[in-house]
């Protein structure tokens, strides 16, 4: 029984595995009746309270168990030893310093640690790695493990000089190559930097008199400076069409007019048959949108809330309506994302339709399949000039040309090569002209020329229309520059043309 003024004071030690104290008492009381300690003797109103509880008044003023007082135990600081899935006594002695164990080491092995080869110059930080290796492997074991033997330690000391000798010769390779590598880019954007000065100072201001040079053909072929080439090109293709500024204006006014008339509710399917059935090619402005967001993916500058989007659209859009006759199709894309990235939205346009408007170019946008079976017809004669063995084994597998040039053609070779060398390819095409990207195709089999004699006609398609992406520049144009573009003592131009009077009189130029 427990009064109403009685209280309860319980205390809970957690640590260790006994039970706790409970202690029940008046709260006018204090002590404990199984204490060590003795109770100072009760006062008479007390022992009146007593006997009006009877027997029980002992049970309510006394410990039910005894207190057991734990003692805080002092913090002892650790030092640092090695365990080993248990624990274990700590080391005994001061731990090494790894600078001293090194310094231990070299004096066994004979090898003064001040004094540095010319090799150790390449790593900067190789006073620092190898101290944690060697205080690792070097280091006596722990004194509750049986000594290492000598052997042992001498095979473990020889494997670590070993480890390390690699590390080192592997170290000096990587930095050999990023010397090189960066050696090498210093030169080329130095050579950049000279021929921008050289284009800027001496050939644009006298274009006219200086673009036909032998001295101008050669840095031609060597790349033309990203900072000047869209000038380049521009006075290379030229304006033919006499195209304007405010002539673009009101292309893209039309096209913008054009594209509010249009449904927006068709699916991507309904809009390419509609723009495909329809006689006025301007309906195929609906299939722009469709092949914006296809054009360089990786860059991420061409698509929909990219910076060059709309851009993009707009040329498209605006060429469209300047020629309703051609319209759009798929691959022009590619080529005027080349100009914008290179010159301004109306430049890029009136470079983008004058290029259009070459003989090559119109008769393979416009699809005129007699023209390009001459183009073809043509490929074919120069190709079985320079490398026949490709040739004979194309013929076998009947792998005619029309298969991977007419992706190379249509985009030229920006889809197909890396942007960087399709702009090259395209320096020298600006020079040329188209007999150029027919070359290039003979290149391009040439640099691959062992590959493919080896494969069959799947593999050998799926290769040309998917090239290898790190394709290097220099190579290629090594390659193309052993391509000759004569062929009976004539030229490119003089075979197209005896192919256009053969297949006038109906003669056969291309045999399936």
């Amino acid at each position: 029984m427990v009064t109403s003024d009685s209280s309860a004071i319980v205390t809970l030690e957690t640590d260790d595995t006994h039970f706790s104290d409970v202690t029940l008492s008046s709260p006018n009381e204090h002590g404990d009746l199984w204490s060590p300690r003795r109770r100072p003797p009760a006062t008479s109103q007390e022992e009146g309270r007593n006997k009006r509880l009877g027997p029980l008044a002992s049970f309510f003023t006394r410990s039910l168990f005894a207190r057991k007082v734990k003692e805080p135990r002092p913090l002892e600081p650790r030092e640092p030893g090695w365990k080993l899935f248990g624990k274990v006594p700590l080391r005994e002695g001061p731990v090494k310093d790894p600078r001293k164990i090194q310094k231990e080491y070299e004096t066994r092995s004979g090898r003064p640690g001040n004094l540095a080869s010319p090799k150790q110059s390449v790593r900067k930080n190789l006073d620092f790695e190898p101290l944690s290796t060697t205080a690792l492997i070097l280091e006596d074991r722990p004194a509750n493990l049986p000594a290492k033997p000598a052997e042992e330690a001498q095979k473990h000391r020889q494997q670590y000089e070993e480890m390390v000798a690699q590390a080192k010769k592997r170290e000096m390779k990587e930095a050999q190559k990023r010397r090189k590598q960066l050696e090498d880019r210093c030169k080329l954007e130095e050579s950049i930097g000279n021929a921008a000065l050289t284009w800027n100072q001496e050939i644009l201001p006298n274009w006219e008199t200086m673009c036909t040079s032998r001295r101008v053909r050669e840095l031609w072929w060597q790349g033309v400076p990203p900072s000047v080439r869209g000038k380049v090109w521009s006075l290379a293709i030229g304006n033919e069409l006499n195209i304007t500024h405010e002539l673009y204006s009101i292309c893209l006014s039309r096209a913008r007019e054009k594209w509010k008339a249009m449904p927006t509710s068709s699916s991507d399917t309904e809009s390419e048959d509609a723009g495909l059935s329809l006689a006025d090619k301007e309906a195929s402005l609906e299939l722009i949108k469709l092949d914006i967001s296809r054009t360089f993916p990786n860059l991420c500058i061409f698509q929909k809330g990219g910076p060059y989007h709309d851009m993009l659209h707009s040329i498209l859009g605006a060429y469209t309506c300047y020629r309703p006759d051609v319209g759009y199709v798929q691959g022009m894309s590619f080529i005027a994302a080349v100009f914008i990235l290179n010159l301004d939205t109306a430049d890029a346009f009136i470079a983008f339709t004058n290029l259009l408007n070459k003989p090559c170019q119109m008769a393979f946008f416009r699809v005129d399949h007699s023209l390009m079976l001459t183009y073809f017809a043509a490929f074919e004669v120069f190709f079985e000039e320079n490398l026949p063995k490709l040739f004979a084994h194309f013929k076998s597998n009947n792998l005619s040309p029309d298969i991977y040039l007419i992706d190379w053609i249509f985009t030229l070779y920006s889809k197909s090569l890396p942007l960087d060398l399709a702009c090259r390819v395209w320096d020298v095409f600006c020079r040329d002209g188209d007999e150029f990207l027919f070359r290039t195709a003979l290149g391009i089999l040439k640099l691959y020329e062992d590959i493919l004699t080896k494969m069959d006609f799947i593999h050998n398609a799926q290769f040309l229309t998917k090239l290898p992406e790190d394709i290097s520049g220099d190579e290629l144009f090594a390659a193309i520059a052993t391509i000759q573009m004569h062929s009976k003592n004539k030229k490119w131009a003089q075979v197209l043309q005896a192919l256009q009077k053969e297949q006038e009189r109906g003669s056969p130029v291309l045999k399936h």
